[in-house]
């Protein structure tokens, strides 16, 4: 029973048959881009197992089991809003913003990583940033600063208290004192300004995430999971700087790191 409609796929296989192999093959292979190196990815994987057996079960109608899998695949794309939503928030971020619709290349559709390199540049004052990270880091205070590039972080912003201060060593170091009423949250700059300090930031669900690293790495990690801008965090433990970006950290950054990392992410 089986056979003969397997030969017959083959024996009817066209075209339209091939364009839609290929469109599926795509789609895949950008939801796997936008879960992999998430928890995301384990789900997705199980979800496709289970679709992939019922396909099968199916072509050997086994009406009870394919009946029970059926129903289950039917309440898929509830399922699928639910557990993704984090990676299609992403994805709908990315196709909205006006990187997506000017972009000529195409091919950065599949990467969906939001590369740096392919941004305009971004005004900030790398040294101001990493003079006043370098002073926290001495006296092991405690820091999140967000720098803004095409993504909207206005949602984040409302979140925080609204500043509209212009970006200074010490303002940055004030903010994040420790008897300050401003220090618990994030300071997201916007085109060398701070707009807004104690700012709520969504933090990483990656199962995978080091465990050395506390909730400021993991709401750096979140932020640019979820957004193309950039991280720097300090250690209230051990006053060390990172730098995280498409929720990549590099940590234990000297001042002259951390400002070519700035200058290299925010210009061209």
């Amino acid at each position: 029973m089986f056979a003969p409609a397997f030969i017959q796929l083959f024996i009817t296989f066209g075209i339209n048959d091939a364009i839609d192999i290929l469109l599926v093959a795509i789609i895949l292979y950008l939801a796997y881009n936008l879960v992999k190196g998430t928890s995301a990815i384990n789900i997705f994987i199980g979800l496709a197992f289970i679709y992939f057996a019922y396909i099968v079960i199916k072509a050997f109608d086994l009406k009870l089991l394919s009946s029970i899998l059926g129903k289950f695949v039917n309440l898929g794309v509830i399922a699928v809003m639910i557990v993704f939503q984090q990676e299609i928030r992403k994805f709908l971020l990315y196709l909205g913003s006006n990187e997506f619709i000017r972009n000529k290349n195409w091919k950065n559709l599949f990467k969906l990583n939001m590369n740096l390199n392919d941004l305009s540049s971004v005004q900030v004052d790398a040294g101001i940033i990493a003079e006043a990270c370098m002073n926290m880091s001495a006296s092991k205070t405690g820091a999140l600063i967000i720098i803004a590039r095409k993504s909207d972080l206005k949602f984040f912003i409302n979140t925080g208290d609204l500043l509209d201060s212009a970006l200074s060593c010490r303002m940055l170091e004030n903010i994040f004192y420790k008897n300050s009423p401003l220090h618990d949250g994030a300071v997201i700059v916007v085109d060398n300004r701070i707009v807004a300090a104690r700012c709520i930031l969504p933090v990483s669900e990656n199962d995978n995430f080091p465990a050395h690293y506390g909730m400021r790495h993991r709401a750096a990690v979140g932020i640019t999971e979820n957004t193309d801008a950039i991280a720097i965090s300090v250690s209230e433990q051990t006053g060390a700087v990172s730098f995280t970006v498409n929720a990549e950290i590099k940590s234990n950054l000297s001042k002259e790191n951390l400002i070519f990392l700035l200058e290299k992410n925010t210009k061209q």
